[in-house]
């Protein structure tokens, strides 16, 4: 029988949530690592009871933990992030040189076919890999030592690797993606990277058109399309078809074009889901009103999502990692806030529900279907 299993990153420890395939009654487990900071809990596609989890505090720092028995016990695992090659530097938005530091581990992405190799983003940015479970890590210098890296700059949340993509029919072709650079592609395994952000356009930064500087809040990629990407921009919607050589906007009729989470249907890659907000001052639901937006032609066109989900004077937010879906039949979209709700629809977005309620502010989402 299908288990779904939902890892629920929050401001007070890591939540694992689970049903059968029904996904109507939930059992809630947790608070792992309470009063931590869990930026993100992901499974492993390879093996469904290897869990990893990004655990920080502003007093101890940087942990990784790493669970053998799907999220039900863990332990913590060596994090050796240190910079090859030396610190480096980079510009703040007044010019000045500012030294690399690490500060976080914000994105996880394990391997498709071996549970001990393991991707990270991190805090300055950069990206690191693990083949032995996370014991031990190797940073891929070529990223943050890519030409224009001098130039990046960090935006609200910090200068952050906060998206990794790995291409499932080519492993040497990764996707990255920070805030506040823009999104770069290695076709080398991590060795070497070049900017992939033509066609993006960014108010505020000296040259709006510029190869880097723009804020981008998530991208996502259907695996049997991998060449076709959607972006959720620091204003704006975005699609690719050229695996990131150019971009066209698709925000189209959405209430608002600001937002941080994107995610596409299972089973059908031209429908794509989104959670505007107001702006990027007012980061709440336009008119208080919690609508994720669909389209079924992959942009343009976006209806408003809405039954089960409050209409009146609701003012969270959804985040750039809080958003996932199932590969179920119908698919189930899930999401959590940061008012601490988990929300899940079972019929791809017509219908939602409240999983859980109450948790602390929601940081991540992750679902997988076990067998």
């Amino acid at each position: 029988m299908t288990t779904v299993r939902i890892l629920v990153g929050t401001q007070k420890g890591g939540f694992v949530l689970t049903a059968d395939g029904d996904r109507t009654d939930w059992t809630v487990a947790g608070p792992h690592f309470g009063g931590w900071e869990i930026y993100h809990m992901i499974g492993s596609p390879a093996d469904p009871d290897r869990v990893y989890a990004s655990q920080s505090t502003g007093w101890f720092g940087q942990v990784l933990q790493r669970s053998d028995d799907g999220g039900r016990t863990w332990r913590p695992v060596d994090h050796d992030f240190a910079y090859d090659g030396g610190t480096g530097t980079h510009q703040w938005y007044d010019g000045t040189p500012h030294p690399w530091a690490f500060a976080r581990v914000w994105h996880l992405e394990p391997s498709l076919t071996d549970p001990d190799t393991v991707l990270a983003g991190v805090e300055d940015a950069a990206l690191f890999k693990s083949t032995d479970g996370a014991a031990s890590w190797t940073e891929l210098p070529g990223l943050r030592t890519q030409r224009s890296g001098p130039s990046w700059q960090p935006g609200a949340g910090g200068l952050a690797v906060h998206t990794i993509l790995v291409d499932p029919t080519d492993p040497n072709r990764i996707h990255v993606a920070i805030s506040a650079a823009g999104v770069f592609r290695s076709d080398d395994g991590g060795d070497s990277w070049h900017a992939t952000n033509r066609g993006l356009h960014s108010q505020g930064i000296p040259d709006p058109d510029a190869e880097v500087g723009h804020c981008v809040h998530r991208i996502a990629r259907h695996p049997s399309r991998p060449d076709v990407l959607f972006m959720q921009k620091h204003w704006d919607v975005m699609r690719s078809d050229d695996a990131g050589e150019q971009w066209h906007e698709i925000s189209g009729d959405l209430p608002s074009d600001f937002g941080f989470p994107i995610a596409i249907h299972a089973h059908e890659p031209d429908t794509v889901y989104v959670v505007p907000i107001t702006s990027d001052s007012e980061h709440y639901p336009p008119d208080g009103r919690l609508r994720v937006y669909r389209s079924r032609t992959g942009g343009s066109e976006w209806e408003p999502l809405t039954r089960g989900l409050p209409q009146r004077h609701c003012y969270v937010n959804v985040l750039r990692e809080a958003m996932s879906v199932d590969d179920l039949d119908p698919c189930g979209i899930y999401f959590g806030t940061t008012g601490g709700q988990v929300y899940g629809s079972r019929d791809g977005g017509e219908t939602w529900n409240a999983i859980v309620r109450d948790l602390p502010r929601v940081m991540s989402v992750e679902v997988q279907s076990l067998p």
